[in-house]
């Protein structure tokens, strides 16, 4: 396919090919038959999140290439729903369909110490940090970061899954241990940075390479799983001067990695009031899912925007409001009270149709909003209080 052709518009009434299965693929699928388009979704599940919305899903493993292939022959543009598709995949769909983002992109944020060291290369701010492959480099690196830190997988991470916090020689070894498979796996240390808080910018960029990026968010944490986002982030956590250098930095990024779609930078914001960058994500993000209710155009009408050549979408505030994760340990007593919730002005509620509910699986999500951010982030806190029975 030529280079023009690439960069053609995708129309209403084309078929967007998703990999991957999620709610963050049901929610772009969502968004996407909204706006008149067809959705197909590939990932090694049935009866899923994405494919009970999209008209075709297929079930296949992420290595397979030839269902991949198979898949791209049958859409008119690829884009993925979470970032740890292979390079390889990635390249085999943009045989037959553009791949947005490409695969150079999922090649770097899909392994932590490639990220950390592209983004220090490239000269971003970052924690101190150190590769391990084996036991002399995991000397090496403790001498150099120090403790305490953190030891985490090089790839396939989320949520907290594949890192522990370390805070004495024999931790880090032990650590190292378990979390390498006795040594048959990468990881990375990084320092244990003091933050007064984590924060977020969920950004986008156009096939033209417009940017636009939306208020900077507070993100907090339970268990290392995101539980509420405030939007826009308070100034007493976030000065107006950090808001703009983080929403200037995360369209650095994108443009620097060559990003089309959506992208999210996670930071903290240390105690002495500098920004760090913590991770990257290539996607629609968890602490954008506010966006829906608090934007005219959420990520995901905006990750569709975006690979498919149109125009950008606005992202103004429309009011300060916050998100909720809702996770599996709300069943523990019963089907939540749905109702009891939804009392409360400006609650909205989305759930992803997941079948079984377990402790720290995403099942949904609540979104308040209010007159001011903090306002929100209470009103969220109280309907997810009252679905306990």
């Amino acid at each position: 396919m030529s280079a023009s052709a690439r960069n053609k518009p995708i129309l209403p009434g084309a078929t967007i090919g998703i990999l991957g299965s999620g709610q963050l693929g049901r929610m772009l699928a969502i968004a996407a038959r909204q706006m008149g388009y067809r959705v197909h979704t590939l990932s090694p599940e049935s009866g899923s999140p994405t494919g009970q919305i999209a008209e075709r899903e297929v079930v296949a493993a992420y290595d397979d290439l030839d269902a991949v292939r198979d898949f791209a022959r049958g859409v008119d543009v690829v884009t993925f729903e979470f970032e740890n598709v292979s390079h390889t995949a990635a390249e085999a769909a943009s045989e037959y369909a553009p791949v947005r983002p490409g695969g150079n992109v999922l090649h770097i944020t899909q392994n932590r110490l490639r990220e950390k060291l592209f983004l220090r290369d490239k000269g971003f701010p970052v924690t101190p940090f150190a590769p391990i492959t084996n036991t002399a480099e995991l000397e090496d690196a403790l001498l150099s970061v120090g403790l305490p830190a953190v030891l985490k997988t090089a790839g396939f991470g989320y949520d907290g899954k594949g890192q522990r916090i370390v805070r004495t020689p024999e931790a880090l070894r032990e650590a190292w241990t378990e979390l390498s498979g006795e040594g048959t796996a990468s990881c990375i240390l990084e320092g244990f940075v003091s933050f007064s808080c984590e924060a977020s910018v969920v950004a986008v960029r156009g096939v033209d390479g417009e940017v636009k990026a939306f208020p900077v968010v507070r993100n907090d944490h339970a268990h290392h799983i995101l539980d509420i986002t405030t939007a826009p982030a308070p100034e007493t956590d976030v000065s107006l001067a950090l808001a703009t250098e983080a929403r200037e930095t995360a369209q650095s990024v994108l443009e620097t990695i060559d990003v089309v779609g959506v992208l999210c930078v996670e930071y903290f914001i240390t105690a002495d009031g500098r920004l760090l960058i913590n991770e990257l994500a290539p996607r629609p993000h968890n602490s954008g899912h506010w966006t829906i209710e608090g934007t005219p155009a959420s990520q995901f009408e905006q990750q569709l925007r975006a690979v498919c050549g149109l125009p950008l979408g606005e992202i103004s505030l429309r009011r300060p409001a916050a998100m909720a994760n809702l996770l599996g340990d709300l069943w523990e007593g019963g089907e939540p009270d749905w109702a009891a919730a939804l009392t409360l002005p400006d609650v909205h509620l989305h759930l992803y149709g997941k079948k079984e509910p377990r402790p720290g699986r995403k099942m949904g999500h609540l979104t308040a909003l209010a007159d001011s951010a903090e306002e929100a982030a209470a009103l969220a806190r109280s309907a997810r209080s009252l679905l306990a029975r």
